[in-house]
C-alpha cells in the first residue's frame, strides 16, 4: 500500500515538474522576481539614473533663505529617504527668472525653480515653478522645506527674542495617554500597519491556495476525461488515490514556494554584486521601519505564537482546501463543470482576504471574533486579530482545533464521495449523488 502511494505521488510530481508549463512558468517567475528586485539597475542600464539629482534653482531676494532651505530640505529627505538618498541639488542662481524658465523649458525639463521675493506689500513670498506636474510626494517635501525656511526667516526678521522664537518654532508637545492599561501607544501603530501590510503578506497564501485548487481539479478531470482513471482505480484503492492527490499537490505547492524564495535570494544576490540605486534602498528602509515598529510594539511578545500558529493554520487550511477540491473534482466530468463548482471556494477565499484587510475596523466586535473560528478563513483572519489584540492565544488554539476537526470530517466523509465520484461520468444529479454517498458507508 505504501509503495503504491509513493508511486502515485512520485508520478504526479514528475508529471508536473517535467511539464513544459512548469519550466516556462518558473522561468517567467524567476525573471520577474529578479527584475523587480533589480528594477532600478535595469532602468539605469537603459539610460535611466535613479541616483541623478534633480536641480532646484533658487532665486533668493533675501540672500538668507538659500542656506537654511538646503538644510531643511536635507532634513526632510533624510527623514523620508535615508541619509544617502537625497534627490535634489540646490543651486543659488543670479540669472533672471525668464532665463531660468527658458532653461527648464528647453534643456533641463526635470529641474525646478524656487523664487523667494518680496511682494508689492513688502511681504515675503515664494513661488515653486516646474515645467509640468510634480509628484505629490516630492511636492510636499519641497514645499514643506520651503514653508519651514520662510517661516523661520520671517520670525527672525520681526525681532523676536530667542526664547520667543524657540517657543513658536517648537510648537506644543502632544502627549498620548491611553487609559486602558492593556493597550500601549505602539498598538496604534501596529493596528495601522496591520490593516495595510498584513494583507500584502497573506497575498501569497491566497494565490497559492487558488493554484492548489486548480492543480487538483485539472489533474482529476484529466484522468477522468482520458479514461485512465478506470485503469488506476483497478490497481489501487480510491483511498490511496485520494491521498496521493492531496500529498502530491501540496508537496508541489511547497516546492514552488521554495523556488520563489530561491529566486528572491538570487535577485538580492545579483543586486549585491551589481549594486543598486536609491529607489529600492528607500523601499528597503521603509520595510525595515515597519518591521521595527511591529517588533517594538504589540507584536514583540506575540511573535513566536503568531508565527507558529499561522504556519500550523495555513498548513491545515491547505490540506482542507485540497480535500474539498478533490471531492468536487471527483464529481465533475470536465474542466468546465469543475470551474462552476469551485466558485464557493473562490468566494470563501475572497471573504477571508477582505476580512483580514478590514479586521482593524471592527475593533473587537463579536462578529469578527466569531468569524476567526470559521474554517477555511481562520488561517488569514485569526493571525491578524491576534496581533491586533482582538483575540488571544486561547482563541487561536480553538481555531486550530476546529480546523483539525474540519480536516478529519472532510477526510472521513469526503472519501465516501470520492469513491463514488471518480468513476461517475454523468453531470446530472451531482449534488444528490454527493449527499447520498455521504449517508452510505
Amino acid at each position: 500500500m505504501k509503495n503504491k502511494l509513493k508511486f502515485l505521488v512520485n508520478t504526479s510530481l514528475k508529471k508536473k515538474i517535467k511539464s513544459k508549463w512548469f519550466l516556462v512558468a518558473n522561468l517567467i517567475i524567476a525573471v520577474i522576481i529578479i527584475a523587480v528586485i533589480n528594477i532600478d539597475s535595469i532602468i539605469t542600464l537603459f539610460g535611466g539614473d535613479f541616483n541623478k539629482k534633480d536641480k532646484i534653482y533658487m532665486l533668493d531676494e533675501t540672500n538668507e533663505i538659500y542656506e537654511n532651505f538646503k538644510q531643511n530640505l536635507g532634513y526632510y529627505e533624510t527623514t523620508l529617504y535615508g541619509e544617502e538618498n537625497e534627490s535634489y541639488e540646490v543651486i543659488l542662481e543670479n540669472k533672471s527668472l525668464d532665463d531660468l524658465k527658458k532653461i527648464i523649458s528647453e534643456d533641463e525639463k526635470d529641474s525646478i525653480i524656487i523664487q523667494v521675493y518680496y511682494n508689492k506689500d513688502n511681504r515675503l513670498s515664494s513661488k515653486l515653478i516646474s515645467l509640468s506636474t510634480m509628484d505629490t510626494y516630492d511636492y510636499q517635501l519641497i514645499s514643506n522645506a520651503l514653508m519651514t525656511t520662510t517661516s523661520m526667516y520671517t520670525l527672525n526678521s520681526i525681532g523676536l527674542s530667542e526664547e520667543q522664537y524657540n517657543k513658536i518654532i517648537n510648537g506644543v508637545e502632544v502627549e498620548r495617554e491611553i487609559l486602558d492599561e492593556n493597550i500601549t501607544s505602539e498598538d496604534e501603530d501596529t493596528g495601522m500597519i496591520m490593516t495595510t501590510v498584513f494583507p500584502v503578506l497573506i497575498l501569497p497564501f491566497f494565490m497559492l491556495t487558488i493554484f492548489l485548487v486548480q492543480f487538483i481539479g485539472s489533474e482529476v478531470n484529466d484522468e477522468k476525461s482520458t479514461k485512465s482513471m478506470e485503469i488506476i482505480i483497478s490497481n489501487v484503492s480510491p483511498k490511496i488515490h485520494f491521498a496521493a492527490k492531496i500529498i502530491a499537490n501540496n508537496l508541489f505547492i511547497f516546492a514552488q514556494v521554495v523556488l520563489i524564495v530561491m529566486y528572491a535570494v538570487m535577485g538580492f544576490g545579483i543586486r549585491k554584486v551589481v549594486g543598486g540605486d536609491s529607489i529600492i534602498n528607500g523601499i528597503g528602509s521603509e520595510v525595515g521601519n515597519i518591521l521595527k515598529t511591529l517588533m517594538s510594539g504589540a507584536l514583540s511578545d506575540k511573535f513566536i505564537f503568531v508565527l507558529i500558529f499561522t504556519i500550523v493554520l495555513m498548513l491545515l487550511t491547505f490540506i482542507a482546501y485540497s480535500l474539498v477540491a478533490g471531492i468536487l473534482a471527483s464529481m465533475t466530468t470536465n474542466a468546465e463543470d469543475y470551474q462552476q463548482v469551485q466558485v464557493p471556494i473562490m468566494i470563501t477565499l475572497l471573504l477571508g482576504y477582505y476580512l483580514s484587510i478590514m479586521a482593524g475596523m471592527f475593533k473587537g466586535a463579536l462578529f469578527i471574533k466569531v468569524l476567526s473560528f470559521v474554517p477555511f478563513i481562520s488561517a488569514i483572519l485569526s493571525p491578524s486579530l491576534l496581533i491586533l489584540g482582538q483575540i488571544g492565544v486561547i482563541e487561536m488554539i480553538i481555531s486550530i482545533v476546529i480546523m483539525v476537526l474540519t480536516v478529519y470530517l472532510l477526510m472521513k466523509y469526503g472519501l465516501r464521495i470520492y469513491k463514488v465520484g471518480i468513476l461517475n461520468y454523468s453531470s446530472t444529479g451531482m449534488w444528490k449523488k454527493m449527499f447520498s454517498s455521504i449517508k452510505n458507508k
